[in-house]
């Protein structure tokens, strides 16, 4: 996109917000059509956003690569401070309403998929039962919603965070063992029997460079990213796989191979943003899920 000669930068120019809310939106899409999409306005409104913003600030905000908009140094340095704003505005916007309320309210967790439908999914009854106001909404995902944006309120992960302004606690362990089908496959070592796997997006997850040090990725006859289509897998003959004991245990047809001792463990971590710990509904959330995990321990190890 080019910009004309330009006057030095007026910062009283800057007045409105969405001029830098449309260009966090367009980095994160990556198009200008993309971010129309996503604001629900036309793509012209976005490109005229954008231009005015450049406009101000003197100096151009994206440039195009490989087909796609990318910041620019400065468009990235204006984008880190604006999604701090935006981070802030979010927590503004639900403050008042979050103090007001006392554990009552739409509260949104988010876990990966072998936490929420065999442990969480169990649980939130209790949880409904103790605070009967609370409208629980659990969100399936092994990817990291962003809590500052408020896309979940409380997160299970199962990697502790490297950066945010975020409080975190750890859980508990989640134990891995290697299981087999009940009819043991005929002839087969670990070695020489196929294996069922996770798709390659998550070859980096510690269960998969276990798998990829061990037995090696060229014995994967089958790949999936849910793991109950995994044990489902395993049950039915199609290979071994390396699961969560929190599932073995409860899937019928798997047997464990590697004995009572886990093959790997992964920690269980319990986040959420900073601004939100006093907050009625998401504190007596989070003291729930501690008691939860530390009363079931030995299911998860």
């Amino acid at each position: 996109m080019d910009i004309p000669a330009l006057l030095p930068c007026n910062p009283a120019v800057i007045q409105d917000w969405n001029d830098v809310r449309y260009a966090i939106v367009v980095a994160r899409c990556g198009s200008l059509a993309g971010a129309a999409r996503q604001l629900g306005v036309d793509q012209t409104t976005v490109a005229r956003r954008l231009r005015a913003l450049e406009v101000c600030l003197g100096t151009q905000l994206f440039e195009r690569q490989r087909g796609r908009l990318t910041p620019t140094p400065v468009g990235d340095e204006l984008l880190a401070r604006g999604q701090r704003i935006e981070a802030e505005i979010a927590a503004l916007c639900h403050l008042a309403t979050d103090r007001q309320a006392q554990a009552r309210g739409e509260l949104r967790i988010t876990a990966v998929d072998v936490l929420t439908s065999h442990y969480l999914a169990r649980q939130v009854a209790d949880l409904r039962s103790r605070y009967p106001e609370l409208a629980i909404e659990i969100i399936a995902s092994s990817k990291s919603l962003d809590l500052g944006r408020r896309e979940a309120d409380i997160a299970l992960r199962l990697a502790r965070p490297a950066d945010g302004d975020l409080v975190v606690r750890r859980l508990g362990l989640l134990a891995y063992g290697v299981y087999g089908p009940e009819k043991p496959l005929l002839n087969a070592s670990w070695q020489t029997a196929p294996w069922v796997a996770y798709e390659r997006s998550l070859d980096q997850v510690p269960e998969m460079r276990w798998l990829s040090e061990h037995i090696g990725q060229h014995k994967v006859a089958f790949r999936c990213n849910n793991v109950d289509a995994l044990a489902t897998a395993v049950a039915d003959g199609l290979g071994l796989g390396i699961l969560p004991r929190l599932v073995g245990r409860r899937h019928p047809g798997l047997r464990c191979l590697s004995g009572d001792e886990a093959v790997l463990s992964r920690e269980i971590w319990l986040v959420l943003p900073r601004e939100l710990r006093d907050v009625p509904r998401i504190r007596v959330a989070c003291d729930w899920l501690v008691e939860r995990f530390h009363r079931d321990e030995a299911c998860f190890a």
